[in-house]
């Protein structure tokens, strides 16, 4: 016998109707993911990233003529006023050497007849060599101590804070002979990053057409970045943060940079290395005293937008890059030569240990404009043996 074929589900009543009455809604809950539209970033119109972007150029170029704040630095502090008034004497100095060439002895050599002495046709050789370059490298010696010494001051004054020796990195390694060592790479990082940017610079002078405009522009970040950089490294951020912080902020600092680099574009090399040092101080000054903007690269909208309750985040017009890699080529030809440096001393003290060595582990400085922390850090080898073990080993030999 065939059992019934039991079904879930009951078949309607052939007299009921159903109920197309409206049910009231039933609450649902929150959707799971959140639509495209939401999280696609929202932009500035074209129009409104330009006034933006004016607005930040003209902020530089403000700040970089508070030659009121200067005034009134020097006037008012001892210390300062000392510093700064030794570096415009000797830095005139090489100037006025400089001018004293090039505009009468020089001009004097070159309108007589060809000299049949030696020593005649090589007087302006003698010259440089014997004088301008001594001078010279004397007062850029110096002239970047007494910058250390002003710039310490004016932070000291400006945020009530220890300034911390200029040209060091903070470390954690209890070992100070390793912090000296971290020190003098990271010392030797920078001056050959500025070698490089000089190359980079002069470089850029003999591109056709554009190659003037080009290098002005270059010199403007680059002044603009040695300005800042006392306060900065006051400020604890490392080489590849100070880059970045530029590099996001590159319509103030072009414009900053602007009158340094104007004033130090129409003489030859050497003087206008001397000319710069010359108005160094001041710009230290105007540094530690500026406001960079914006204060948020990408989000930079109004002050008046944010109050008024707005919360959402308004991103620059894609057609203004938020970061401009400008150092990008030096820190690439500042990395060959570092690596080049590095492989002939590593060859050279293949044959012993080393006490030290660059630690892999937080970045090379092949990505030094990547990383945050891209210092180059050094760390004493832990299995060498000290004085004493080898003496104590030496004692049981004989």
């Amino acid at each position: 016998m065939q059992k019934p074929i039991l079904r879930h589900q009951q078949e309607p009543h052939p007299h009921r109707t159903r109920d197309y009455s409206p049910q009231p809604a039933q609450p649902t809950g929150a959707p799971r993911f959140a639509s495209a539209r939401a999280s696609y970033p929202v932009f500035l119109s074209f129009q409104d990233t330009l006034k933006l972007q004016i607005g930040w150029a003209w902020r530089g170029l403000v700040d970089a003529f508070r030659w009121d704040v200067v005034i009134s630095l020097m006037s008012s502090d001892a210390e300062v006023r000392a510093n700064a008034l030794k570096s415009f004497v000797l830095n005139g100095i090489s100037l006025l050497s400089i001018y004293v060439f090039d505009l009468l002895l020089q001009p004097l050599a070159q309108e007589r007849p060809q000299p049949q002495k030696w020593l005649h046709r090589n007087v302006g050789l003698f010259y440089r060599v014997l004088w301008l370059l001594p001078v010279v490298g004397v007062s850029l010696y110096l002239n970047a101590s007494w910058c250390s010494l002003i710039a310490k001051r004016t932070f000291t004054l400006r945020y009530g804070l220890a300034y911390p020796y200029v040209g060091t990195i903070p470390t954690t390694s209890p070992n100070a002979y390793i912090a000296f060592l971290n020190s003098l790479a990271t010392s030797a990082y920078r001056a050959v990053m500025i070698a490089t940017c000089v190359f980079l610079s002069l470089a850029l002078g003999y591109v056709p057409a554009v190659g003037g405009i080009a290098e002005t522009i270059f010199f403007c970040w680059v002044d603009a970045y040695y300005c800042f950089e006392f306060i900065w490294i006051a400020r604890g951020l490392s080489l590849s943060r100070r880059i970045r912080y530029l590099e996001e902020r590159w319509m103030y600092y072009v414009a900053f940079g602007l009158p340094s680099a104007v004033i130090c574009m129409w003489g030859s090399a050497l003087a206008n290395a001397a000319l710069f040092a010359f108005i160094f101080p001041s710009y230290i000054i105007m540094a530690m005293h500026a406001h960079p903007v914006p204060t948020d690269p990408y989000n930079p909208s109004s002050p008046a937008s944010a109050s008024a309750g707005s919360a959402q985040i308004m991103h620059p017009s894609p057609y203004f890059p938020i970061r401009l890699r400008i150092f990008a080529p030096v820190i690439f030809l500042n990395d060959c030569i570092v690596s080049v440096l590095s492989l002939c001393t590593r060859q050279r003290s293949s044959a012993r240990p080393t006490a030290f060595f660059p630690d892999r582990d937080v970045g090379t400085s092949g990505r030094m404009e990547e990383g945050e922390d891209a210092a180059v850090e050094l760390r004493p080898l832990h299995n060498r043996p000290t004085l004493r073990q080898t003496a104590v080993a030496r004692r049981k030999l004989d």
